[in-house]
């Protein structure tokens, strides 16, 4: 990846300062980055570049895989932001904070179903509001989620410290249960992100979390469907 991701090194960056690589229209690339782009099912970060003291509303971010760079989308097109100028990005905290509370309850509730029912995740996204989770469960039973929804604010409340490392893929593909999601391997670089939950889960992930799962807070079921075969999906929050 050629523009850094800063989120990834600490998801608690909240303003940085970056060179602006490339213009066209309102996309903007910078050799670093604290904004988060959608990816993983995990919504995009928002927020603001400053340039010459204005303000540039970001209202969308993300990747460019062929020439491996972050995008940010502005609001409008920029005549001011150019090539060579360094800009001041802003990340929207209160919208980050809570993508990274429910992403670090996503994984506990993934690790609960993958223990106790065997389940993967066929599907799902992290918005600011809610997440979903479709899980290839064979019956479809609410009792099961409220059981899982149970059981991870039981290991919320232990006050866990979340591990973030880089390992070898080599490496991190013999851990069992390393991945989580059906039909997905992690991308093929060399080393992998690794997100530990101590005694809970330990999966290759490249978004933002909480450093402790006191800060996820009460995790809340929504509401489940029945989406077809192995699409079981639940709706969720935390307050």
């Amino acid at each position: 990846m050629i523009t850094e991701l800063l989120y990834q090194i600490d998801s608690y960056i909240k303003e940085f300062e970056a060179e602006v690589i490339h213009v066209e229209g309102n996309k903007v690339v910078l050799n670093k980055t604290a904004f988060h782009p959608r990816s993983g099912g995990v919504a995009n970060d928002t927020g603001f570049l400053i340039n010459d003291n204005k303000r540039f509303r970001v209202v969308n971010v993300t990747i460019d895989k062929v020439n491996q760079v972050i995008i940010h989308h502005l609001e409008s097109e920029s005549h001011n932001i150019r090539k060579g100028s360094i800009v001041k990005g802003i990340i929207d905290w209160s919208r980050r904070y809570m993508l990274m509370r429910l992403h670090t309850a996503a994984h506990i509730i993934a690790a609960i179903m993958y223990r106790d029912y065997n389940a993967v995740i066929t599907g799902g996204n992290v918005y600011p509001e809610y997440a979903y989770d479709d899980y290839s469960l064979e019956i479809f039973d609410r009792k099961i989620f409220e059981d899982v929804i149970m059981k991870a604010n039981d290991i919320v409340k232990r006050n866990l410290e979340i591990k973030i490392y880089w390992l070898e893929r080599e490496k991190a593909l013999k851990i069992p249960g390393i991945v989580k999601l059906e039909s997905r391997m992690p991308p093929e670089i060399r080393t992998l992100r690794i997100v530990e939950i101590p005694d809970v889960d330990i999966q290759a992930d490249g978004g933002p979390h909480v450093r402790n799962t006191k800060e996820i807070g009460e995790i809340v079921l929504l509401k489940v469907q029945n989406k077809g075969k192995k699409r079981k999906r639940m709706y969720y929050t935390v307050r």
